[in-house]
């Protein structure tokens, strides 16, 4: 998992209640720069995209058709319904102890598609909840999902990292094993 130097001396000068603003010029290029670097040292060749959907961002890879990371502001809880059509027609390739995980929370907005990806069910509905809950519970922080995969064409992450940066405090950082143990 990539390791963000300064990152908590920064959050901890930024004032409580500073605007996304903030984030967007400070905060995100340095993530991303970041994520983009440690991806491209375990995957060659790779076709990087950043798109916005609802109110989050995504990296994703086209070549190897797969989410590298997801990140946005946290507007609360989010009540729209669940788009069950769209989640059940999402390949779910991995096996049966995988679900089709959201990168960022519906709780947070987060939608389908490109937001859904491989993950263990015992993460999905163990320790990923927690952060995610934070997140809901703590409008203006900018919460992150970053997944890491095998140099192989393989669309199932080995592991994933979730962030919480909350503007006066250091930065919440969790990692997670995303694969059987043989």
């Amino acid at each position: 998992m990539p390791d963000y130097p300064g990152l908590d001396g920064f959050l901890l000068r930024m004032a409580a209640g500073t605007s996304e603003g903030v984030f967007d010029k400070d905060v995100i290029p340095t993530l991303v720069d970041t994520w983009v670097e440690d991806y491209a040292r375990s995957v060659k060749g790779s076709q990087i995209v950043e798109t916005t959907v609802d109110n989050f961002s995504y990296l994703f890879d086209i070549k190897a058709q797969r989410l590298i990371a997801a990140w946005g502001i946290s507007r609360g809880r989010h009540g729209g319904k669940r788009d069950a059509s769209r989640m059940a027609g999402h390949p779910k390739s991995a096996g049966e102890r995988y679900h089709r995980g959201h990168a960022i929370a519906h709780t947070l907005g987060g939608g389908t598609d490109i937001n859904l990806v491989a993950q263990l069910g015992s993460v999905n509905i163990g320790p990923f909840r927690a952060l995610e809950r934070e997140a809901v519970n703590t409008p203006g922080v900018l919460y992150f999902t970053y997944w890491s995969y095998r140099p192989s064409d393989s669309q199932t992450p080995i592991a994933v990292q979730q962030g919480l940066l909350c503007p006066g405090r250091p930065a919440k950082l969790r990692g997670h094993a995303n694969e059987l143990r043989a």
